[in-house]
């Protein structure tokens, strides 16, 4: 079966668990234990791409700041080598300018005046010499410490890419388990709640359409995110989606935010420890709620304990209630 029916199969289950008749322990799974399963392999694979977003923009931010050490280590560099050359010509002139030492000449000048003429000379060379000593110890501590910060930041990037990796992987390969549970269903079996799960997304859509006119009186920058993200009701939740047609949770706030001038990053982790942090009981249209403990999904609050946000595989982006999603309770909400 392919993949892009399962994902459209997960919602409508919920519909017959109700009304299935529970089966003794070594008969196959009835429908509503294979929806209970799928749900929660649909919602552990969103978690997991949640996560696999976060690592995405933590290695962003690292690898960035990575750049800037090297850079700033390349240029160090340069001042070192210049420093380098400069003790080089500096050694060279002290040479010249006498090689026996200053006693050893006076004993043996002729003029005596020339000579101390001449010794000036050489302290001021003494003197240049040992500042640009102490700069080129200074230049090279400093692209020590550099070169450290960069091996540093470069097993941080390291560390970020296996997470990103790994979360992926646990994303797909949940997906991967449901598809599995779902090509075990007979045919009349995935065509019935194929049309079961378009009738519930179709019929979620409409009340969604129907609430979002209580966004019309909205102003300012919540009012201009929350009504982008209404725009969208009815698109498919898709992983790592950020629009224009699909979405996952945190893309979708992102862009509505986007659209009023806030620029936030695509995860909902990181997404929680930006703006103003607010209490659930002085909510406001336009404030972003996280799910989740690590934090692993994003709504956008729409008045009246009801949000919009993209839910998960296998549903379009909707206005729901604002309680807790399944097993993710609602953890905390913040302003822009």
């Amino acid at each position: 079966m392919p993949m892009s029916f399962s994902l459209r199969i997960g919602a409508a289950l919920a519909m017959v668990a109700g009304v299935i008749a529970p089966v003794s322990a070594n008969a196959a799974p009835s429908l509503a234990q294979v929806q209970a399963k799928v749900r929660q392999l649909e919602e552990d694979a969103t978690a997991a791409a949640e996560g696999a977003q976060e690592a995405k923009v933590k290695l962003a931010g690292l690898t960035k700041t990575l750049n800037g050490i090297k850079a700033k280590a390349e240029v160090q560099g340069q001042t070192v080598s210049t420093l380098q050359r400069s003790l080089g010509t500096i050694a060279i002139e002290q040479y010249k300018s006498g090689g026996f030492g200053q006693s050893f000449e006076l004993l043996f000048s002729s003029d005596p005046t020339l000579y101390l003429s001449s010794a000036g000379s050489l302290e001021a060379i003494t003197r240049r010499k040992s500042a640009q000593l102490r700069k080129f110890e200074a230049a090279q501590q400093r692209l020590n410490a550099t070169t450290l910060t960069v091996n540093d930041k470069i097993a941080l990037v390291a560390a970020a890419q296996k997470k990103l990796a790994a979360q992926s992987a646990i994303a797909r390969s949940k997906l991967v388990e449901a598809e599995k549970l779902l090509s075990k269903l007979s045919k009349a079996e995935r065509e019935r709640l194929a049309r079961l799960a378009d009738d519930e997304e179709n019929a979620d859509q409409a009340s969604s359409l129907q609430a979002a006119k209580s966004a019309n009186g909205v102003s300012g920058r919540a009012g201009i995110a929350l009504k982008y993200a209404l725009k969208q009701i009815g698109d498919r939740y898709v992983f790592g989606a950020a629009g224009l047609v699909t979405w996952d949770c945190s893309g979708l706030t992102m862009r509505a935010y986007q659209a009023a001038g806030v620029s936030l990053p695509h995860s909902s982790a990181a997404q929680s420890r930006m703006g103003k942090k607010v209490s659930f009981s002085s909510l406001k249209p336009g404030d972003l709620l996280f799910y989740g403990r690590p934090v692993s999904h994003v709504g956008i609050y729409l008045g009246g304990g009801k949000m919009v946000h993209a839910p998960r595989s296998g549903s379009r982006v909707k206005v729901t209630t604002s309680g807790s999603l399944g097993s993710k309770p609602l953890v905390g909400a913040r302003r822009f």
